[in-house]
């Protein structure tokens, strides 16, 4: 298993973590500086810069001895490229597409909630998911978030109780890359007993990264391949949806350029009934 040890090089200047939606990043110290709720020096040697058991993931890929990196502990992982990862029992894929028809993020939806596992580019040695943590701290806490610092089977993890869902942020340092695994689900389904986490806990134990040899700068995702299987059956539903918007417009247009209907004719007037000898109509029907 690889050591995860001393500090070397970076790839190259660092980027920021939440890229151009976020334009300022916080620095660690000014958040060291305001943030403790209660449970020790958040950011610093009591939070745990140490790792989980080695004898778990997430593994980088060249410490799979198989010649199938796919197979897992309990089953088939799956190739997302960057990342290998279990299917939970259940579970069901999301894939978040890009503008531009890249696949961005794939979602792993469960009964209790989804979780996403992405890595990122790193420097050779630890410590970006703790600057990350600092900064994902101070984005929520701006956006009136309630959040904590945990402990966990690999350090520090987030968690955030929002407007719309509850949150847990779950990082791991490994050579040259970082991953982050993101827990989402109704309110009380991120706690750290919750279902939720102990799954979530569970992919990341046996998730691989393949990162490649390729440079990237600091923080940027490393890219999501879909499997063939997956490509293709979203590429036959993005058809599916073009044909049937493509069906929509036509039958707007031809709406629109057909005639009008003629009008109606005018409807006759009803003549008013006659009197006869022995009076109205009225007047003979009551007789």
């Amino acid at each position: 298993m690889f050591g995860r040890k001393k500090k070397t090089d970076v790839d190259e200047e660092p980027t920021s973590f939440f890229g151009d939606e976020n334009d300022e990043s916080v620095e660690i110290d000014e958040v060291e500086e305001d943030f403790d709720d209660g449970a020790g020096d958040e950011f610093g040697e009591a939070a745990g810069d140490e790792f989980g058991d080695e004898s778990e993931g997430p593994y980088d890929i060249t410490e799979i001895d198989s010649d199938d990196p796919t197979a897992g502990r309990d089953g088939q992982r799956l190739d997302l490229g960057s990342v290998l990862v279990p299917m939970p029992t259940g579970g069901q894929l999301q894939v978040e597409m890009a503008p531009n028809g890249s696949p961005q993020a794939v979602h792993l939806v469960t009964e209790h909630g989804r979780i996403t596992v992405a890595a990122y580019a790193a420097p050779k040695s630890p410590g970006q998911w703790r600057e990350v943590v600092a900064e994902l701290a101070q984005s929520l806490r701006d956006d009136n978030s309630a959040v904590s610092v945990e402990n966990g089977p690999w350090g520090r993890e987030l968690a955030a109780v929002t407007a719309n869902m509850d949150l847990r942020f779950i990082g791991v340092d490994g050579p040259r890359w970082m991953v982050r695994c993101v827990v989402a689900g109704p309110s009380g389904s991120t706690a750290a007993n919750a279902p939720l986490v102990a799954i979530a806990r569970d992919i990341l134990r046996d998730t691989v990264v393949n990162r490649g040899s390729e440079p990237h700068p600091v923080r940027t995702p490393l890219p999501v391949v879909l499997p063939q299987v997956l490509a293709e059956q979203l590429a036959a539903a993005h058809e599916q949806q073009l044909a049937a918007a493509q069906q929509q417009q036509v039958a707007a247009q031809q709406q629109q350029s057909a005639p009008p209907a003629p009008p109606a004719p005018p409807a006759r007037p009803t003549p008013p009934p006659r009197s006869g000898e022995s009076g109205s109509a009225m007047q003979q029907l009551g007789q």
